[in-house]
């Protein structure tokens, strides 16, 4: 299993998506406090669907509660400061994977002491960073990757459902 924190999230609706992100892969979601929004939120709740009850998550009163309560694990720090790429790992069962705050990101202590653990997701010059929910879910599929996607399924099947027709289909 593997392990996605948000270190201070400040936006429901991206932490609801990463709680359904985690919920469809399998993922631990931890949640260092402080929170920039409640856990009722209806913006929580309606991002992360019915698929709350598929995720197993834990929150912390902040970095050093979460720092003890998980000792000797191997982490990733997910930063635009970084300068190793997030595809030059290899993710391995019960890494955890740790992001910042939208606004902020990981604070710059942390990132200097633990830089060689700090990775980023390469973008053009000038853009600032992507989305916290879209990053967390690039990281996510790749760590899964190489994994072989253990644990996942790997295939769908059409239902054989008749829908509406979509005169579209003329076309292809």
């Amino acid at each position: 299993m593997l392990n996605i924190v948000l270190f201070n999230p400040e936006i429901p609706q991206n932490t609801g998506n990463i709680a359904r992100t985690c919920a469809a892969t399998g993922a631990k979601l931890h949640l260092i406090k402080p929170l920039g929004f409640s856990l009722e939120d209806r913006y929580l709740k309606r991002a992360g669907l019915d698929y709350w009850g598929m995720t197993t998550y834990t929150i912390y009163e902040d970095f050093e509660d979460f720092l003890k309560k998980n000792p000797h694990i191997n982490m990733y720090f997910l930063s635009t400061k970084a300068d190793k790429n997030y595809c030059q790992v290899e993710y391995k069962d019960g890494d955890y994977l740790i992001f910042g705050c939208e606004t902020r990101g990981l604070p710059e202590d942390l990132l200097q002491k633990m830089y060689d653990k700090c990775i980023r997701i390469p973008m053009v010059e000038g853009a600032r960073s992507l989305n916290l929910s879209n990053s967390v879910a690039i990281v996510i599929y790749e760590a899964l990757r190489c994994q072989n996607f253990k644990g996942l399924q790997s295939h769908g099947e059409l239902t054989g459902r008749q829908e509406d027709p979509h005169p579209w289909l003329d076309y292809i």
